[in-house]
């Protein structure tokens, strides 16, 4: 995989492979949820008891952020779909999650992953025992960094750094890059 410079994208945040060192600077209400390799759909429906649902933000084709490219592969002027959404309890945001998919993933039974509409990927994901995850990379996602302002433009709280983790999703070798950050309100909660 390549690697870019921490300063040639400024406001992309910087992603590492997820470590046990890295846990000391993770606040320790989100450890958990962050180092969880099962679905975190999943969880949250158990916690929320029914008040669980998906909120599509934005879904459609564009060029992935550098990063994105980079991590997937992607030409610098090939575009995916990316969607956005946010996983709320109560009415309320939990989690920010952005996916992903190069347009070489799109095909076959994978062209539903263009029209999920507001199902839950992480659903369909963990369904499918054929789909496995690549390494998983964590950041601290700071005010300024572009999916740092996009996560949390519905929130009070925005001008606090959050904690994200993304990884790689495979099918048939074909990819699809998710990244989920994690939202002030679900830190209150752990």
């Amino acid at each position: 995989m390549t690697r870019f410079r921490a300063g040639s994208h400024k406001r992309e945040p910087v992603w590492q492979p997820a470590r046990r060192k890295q846990r000391q600077h993770i606040p320790r209400q989100l450890i958990s949820w962050i180092f969880e390799t099962p679905s975190l759909t999943r969880r949250m429906q158990q916690l929320c008891n029914g008040m669980f649902r998906v909120r599509v933000l934005c879904q459609q084709w564009q060029r992935p952020m550098f990063n994105e490219r980079i991590m997937l592969g992607m030409r610098d002027g090939e575009y995916g779909v990316v969607r956005q959404v946010q996983l709320l309890c109560d009415q309320q945001p939990w989690i920010y999650a952005r996916t992903v998919i190069p347009m070489r993933t799109l095909s076959g039974t994978q062209r539903r992953l263009a029209y999920l509409g507001d199902k839950p990927l992480g659903a369909l994901l963990f369904a499918d025992k054929s789909v496995y995850r690549g390494q998983m990379e964590v950041a601290c996602i700071t005010p300024g960094q572009s999916i740092h302002d996009i996560a949390t433009r519905d929130l009070r709280e925005k001008n606090r750094p959050v904690w994200g983790r993304r990884s790689i999703f495979y099918r048939d070798a074909r990819p699809l890059l998710v990244s989920e950050v994690f939202l002030p309100p679900l830190s209150r909660i752990s």
